[in-house]
This record gives C-alpha cells, sequence and structure tokens, in this order.
C-alpha cells in the first residue's frame, strides 16, 4: 500500500491566531522537510509498537503514513492507516502523538480491540462480488480481501467496487459468513435521499433567484483578460457573470491571443469543465470551457458557462479560505488542482463530492423540485470540506439503509464540520450578494428559507437536525444528527442567546439555558480545524470530539484559558459532557 504523505509544517489556525508555544520561524527547503518527516514517521511508528498497549497495534501490523503534521509549538503528528498480514485494515487508522524530541506522548486511534480476523475466508472473491452486486443492484469489480475493524470486532472480508447506473458502492462481505456488512456510495450527496422524499412529500420545489447583479469589489478584480504578455499560457483576469454571487472576478488561463480556458493557473491548475449531461466519473472526459473573450457566463441558465462561473467561484474562494485560514495548499494538502464539472447527468437536482473523479459533480437540477444547479457558494464549500475529511480523519457512518440514508454519529460530524467550514467559506469570500452567515442553504429557494442552520439546528423541519445529544443520536441520520456539533461550534464562536450579525438575526438555545460567551468565529475555527486534523479519526463520535476539540484548545491556547473552559462550556450546552459518556462505543 503505497501513500504518499503530505508533510504540514503551516500554522494551524486562522491568521491573528495566538499559539500555546512559540514557533521556531525557520524556513525549510522542500529536502530538509521531507527528511525530517522520513525521522518524525520512524519516530512514530516505533513509538506504536513500543507502545503497543497503547496503540492497539500487534504483530502482524504494519503503518502506513498518510500525513505528517508538524506544529509550530513543537508537537508531531503522524496519521497512519494500518495493514495486517498485507491485508488493509478498514477502521484501523489512529495517529501517534510525539513531542518535539520525537518522545512518544499519546495516541489517537479508531479501532480499539485487536485486529487480527479469527478465521480463514469461505467465499471466493467470485462469490463475494456476486453478493456485493446484488447489495447494491450493479456490476461489480474485483474483490480483494481486507481485515473490518469496525464496530467493535474484527472479521476476514471482502471489499468490492460496484458500479450502478447512477452511482458507485464500496460494498464489504464477511468473507466466512456472506453477510454484507456494510454498502456505502462513493459520492458525497449534498441533498440525501430522505430529503429528496420529504419535500416530494410536502410538494414542495426550491427555485433560487438567480442573475442578481453585481456583486461588491471585495469578490474579487475584474478584467478584460488582457495581460499584456507575449508568453502562453499565462493567467488572465477574467470575468465571471454567474447565477448566485453577481459579476465577480476569476483567474483564468491565456491559452494564445484572444483565447482563454476556465482554468487557473494561481490556484494548482483549478479548472471547471462541461460534462455536457454526461455521468462520467473521468474529469478528462468533460469539455474544456475555453472563449475568444474573457467574460464567462451571463448570469442566466441562458448560457451554459454561468454555472461553470459559480462552481469556478466557489472552488477557488474554498481553496483560498483553506490556504489564508491553515496554510492548506489544496483540498488534499498536496498541491494539485480542485475540479469540477458542470451540467452533470440528465435531471440531476444535486451535488456530489466525488472522491473517484477527485472533483466536484453538479447536476443542472431535475426540473421538478430543483430548478437550478446547485452551485450555490456554500453548497461547494461543504462539499470540498467532505474531500477534506476524507484527506484527514476521513470520517464514516456507521450504517447506511438501501435507499443511500447514512447514519451515526461520525457520518453526523462529517456533515457539521462540512456545514461549519461551508459557512466559513461564505465569510471569508465577503460577496455582497451572497451575505455571509451561519445558515447552509439560504440560497436554494427553500420554503423554510434554508436548509440548515448552526445556532438553531431544530429550526430546520426538513430534515428534523437536532440541538442536542441523547443515546438515541447514534442511530440518527446523518445530516439531522449534525446538529449537535455544529450547534456546540456555533455557541463556541458567537455564544448564546440573541443577537444580529450580517443582517440576519439569532437566538441560540442551550441545554438547561446555560450561558455561553463566545470566543469569536476565528479562534472557533481554528479549534475545529486542528481537531479535525490532528485528534480525529474515522470512527470519532460526539464524545470523542469534545475530547479533540479539547485538546486542540489546549495546544493553541493552554490548559486554563478563557478558549478552552468555552470549548468545554459549548458541547455542555448541547449536552456532550464527560459525564454522560457512553460506557461502551457503537
Amino acid at each position: 500500500m503505497a501513500i504518499a504523505v503530505a508533510v504540514t509544517t503551516a500554522a494551524t489556525g486562522l491568521a491573528g491566531t495566538a499559539f500555546a508555544g512559540p514557533s521556531t520561524g525557520v524556513e525549510r527547503t522542500a529536502a530538509s522537510a521531507a527528511s525530517n518527516a522520513t525521522l518524525v514517521v520512524e519516530a512514530a511508528r516505533t513509538a506504536a509498537f513500543t507502545h503497543a498497549s497503547a496503540t492497539g497495534v500487534s504483530k502482524g501490523d504494519e503503518l502506513h503514513a498518510q500525513d505528517v503534521m508538524i506544529d509550530p509549538e513543537g508537537a508531531r503528528h503522524v496519521r497512519f492507516v494500518r495493514t495486517h498480514g498485507d491485508l488493509p485494515v478498514l477502521g484501523g487508522d489512529l495517529i501517534v502523538h510525539l513531542d518535539r524530541r520525537l518522545g512518544y506522548t499519546g495516541v489517537t486511534r479508531a479501532a480499539d480491540h485487536t485486529v487480527e480476523p479469527a478465521a480463514k475466508a469461505r467465499l471466493t472473491p467470485a462469490q463475494a462480488a456476486a453478493k456485493a452486486a446484488e447489495a447494491a443492484k450493479g456490476d461489480a469489480g474485483g474483490a480483494r480481501l481486507v481485515v473490518d475493524a469496525r464496530g467493535g470486532a474484527s472479521a476476514l472480508a471482502y471489499q468490492v467496487t460496484v458500479t450502478t447506473d447512477v452511482d458507485s458502492h464500496t460494498v464489504v462481505v464477511d468473507a466466512v459468513t456472506g453477510k454484507v456488512r456494510s454498502n456505502t456510495p462513493v459520492r458525497d450527496e449534498f441533498l440525501s435521499p430522505k430529503l429528496v422524499d420529504t419535500l416530494r412529500e410536502r410538494g414542495e420545489s426550491a427555485d433560487p433567484v438567480t442573475g442578481s447583479g453585481s456583486a461588491s469589489g471585495a469578490s474579487g478584480l475584474l478584467g478584460s483578460g488582457a495581460s499584456g504578455v507575449t508568453h502562453y499560457p499565462s493567467a488572465a483576469k477574467g470575468t465571471g457573470k454567474t447565477l448566485f454571487v453577481g459579476t465577480v472576478g476569476l483567474t483564468t488561463t491565456q491559452t494564445s491571443r484572444g483565447h482563454f480556458q476556465l482554468k487557473d493557473p494561481n490556484r494548482y491548475g483549478t479548472e471547471t469543465r462541461d460534462a455536457k449531461g454526461s455521468e462520467t466519473e473521468k474529469f478528462s472526459a468533460g469539455t474544456k470551457f475555453t472563449n475568444t473573450t474573457d467574460v464567462w457566463g451571463n448570469g442566466k441558465t441562458t448560457s451554459r458557462v454561468s454555472a461553470a462561473a459559480d462552481a469556478q467561484y466557489g472552488i477557488t474562494k474554498t481553496l483560498d479560505f483553506y490556504k489564508s485560514a491553515f496554510g492548506r495548499k489544496g483540498i488534499a494538502n498536496n498541491s494539485k488542482p480542485a475540479q469540477a464539472m458542470v451540467h452533470w447527468g440528465k435531471k440531476v437536482g444535486n451535488a456530489f463530492w466525488d472522491p473517484d473523479c477527485n472533483c466536484m459533480l453538479y447536476g443542472d437540477g431535475d426540473g421538478d423540485m430543483f430548478k437550478k444547479p446547485l452551485v450555490v457558494l456554500d453548497v461547494t464549500g461543504h462539499e470540498l470540506t467532505h474531500g477534506v475529511v476524507e484527506a484527514t480523519a476521513n470520517l464514516q457512518p456507521t450504517i447506511v439503509d438501501q435507499y443511500g440514508n447514512q447514519y451515526g454519529e461520525p457520518g453526523s460530524l462529517n456533515e457539521s464540520l462540512a456545514d461549519i467550514f461551508g459557512s466559513n467559506v461564505e465569510f471569508y469570500a465577503k460577496n455582497a450578494k451572497d451575505t455571509p452567515d451561519y445558515l447552509i442553504g439560504e440560497k436554494m429557494g427553500l420554503a423554510q428559507k434554508f436548509l440548515r442552520r448552526l445556532d438553531h439546528p431544530s429550526l430546520d423541519k426538513l430534515e428534523g437536525t437536532i440541538d442536542y445529544w441523547k443515546p438515541e443520536v447514534y442511530g440518527t441520520e446523518v445530516h439531522a444528527g449534525s446538529g449537535v456539533s455544529s450547534h456546540a461550534y456555533y455557541l463556541l464562536a458567537e455564544g448564546s442567546g440573541k443577537k444580529t450579525i450580517g443582517g440576519v438575526t439569532y437566538n441560540s438555545p442551550t441545554y438547561h439555558n446555560l450561558t455561553v460567551k463566545g470566543i469569536g468565529r476565528t479562534k472557533a475555527t481554528a479549534i475545529y480545524y486542528r481537531a479535525l486534523t490532528r485528534y480525529m479519526v474515522s470512527d470519532t463520535d460526539f464524545h470523542q470530539a469534545r475530547l479533540a476539540t479539547l485538546k486542540a484548545a489546549k495546544d493553541l491556547y493552554g490548559a486554563n484559558s478563557t478558549e478552552y473552559k468555552t470549548v468545554d462550556r459549548s458541547w455542555s450546552a448541547v449536552n456532550v459532557t464527560a459525564a454522560n459518556t457512553p460506557a461502551a462505543r457503537h
């Protein structure tokens, strides 16, 4: 299993955030950084086996570094995926924590049990593939043996990719019993099947207003595309006439005199293409957007390019947010482009992050419930954040039903983080035509005026989003369950009670009317990002997320800081406490 290691050495907080420890301030060359990363990985791997009783590593295990994080205050963290007897271990991921002298300080692990399966395979790969195809109702690819360490036990299993007419699924089949252990869609849909059914039952539709005119200058520099250079290709200043955010500046590529492409050379070659109604998952199959002027779209759906301008704007603003806030270079922090295809499929009323394509896919709407392409800014920020989560903690749902609805706290936490950082993209963009707020999907044209909201999640009656934790939350649909941590984040950032921010009125309640005074969005976001990248793994639940954010706050501000105490209080305000931590993990 060959895995590229991304070395993170940049500051982990938003601009202006104070850290608990001093930064070295030393800039290293790429070669020295890689050399240092190798030393850190070896030290972490050695520590994992030396402290096997804590890390759960056992004979037959091999650890493969996925990410190396070197913090300014001195800590080092190495995220590993695991193989056992050369078989990939599902749910076997762990993070080994070291101090600046490479001494072991702790571990964050997914599987809390041995990962060694107790039996040999009874099914053949062909039999497993057939069962997977039946379960996902599609065509199965090859079956590979894995160790499934999820759900509190280890089993030998086959992992199979099944392709259907509209999606791909990863199906895990028990190699001994033939039972389907999981059946998970590869793509993450912004609109869940359950939500679509609810809207259909209510006879509701989403018909957002488009073509709303020019945005403020903060949206980007506008230009004619004339760069004055004679060497091609080169960066040019283009103009996007979008559906949802007005007229905005876009950095494009001038390919020759008087010819331009919707591709951003200043952001790793990030590009949007036209799927032209196909359901391809290969970005190379998309058609490039080219033009003889550097103006893209007309602000209406009568131009195929308008939706592309929205997509390109949203993606570049998301990339800029992550880089400005955390020094993150691209979705996977590997300086590679983010990609998108608009006009994907026929009558598709959804938007997706597709890890197979490594790109965003946007449908044009189904013409019935969803009248326009889902290329609004916070949808893009939300979906690209799923890519960030995939590249870090890789939070996974615990159950997926036959309709594709997902359940379980790790999946709810994934949706919540996507909402949290998606709203932050809006705050970063400062677009006058999409006022920054703590609402998700407020430009979709829904009757309730938003899809979800962070301050008072239960005001969302479409998905039944919840405000507070209770034991039953572990079996809640992930979008509904996301309210627990989204609410905790909002309280950490803004506090409880009534207030108006950017023209939007909020009135955040708390469990047992606990009062919370917020520490500000900048610090709250820094804490949640650090928790995600340093202290969350694939099966992190809400109580473990509380511990992760406390550790992050301690790193950044100290254990006696107001920030640390407010993190603890914000989780108590949504009924996630040390005292009600479940005795057994699900």
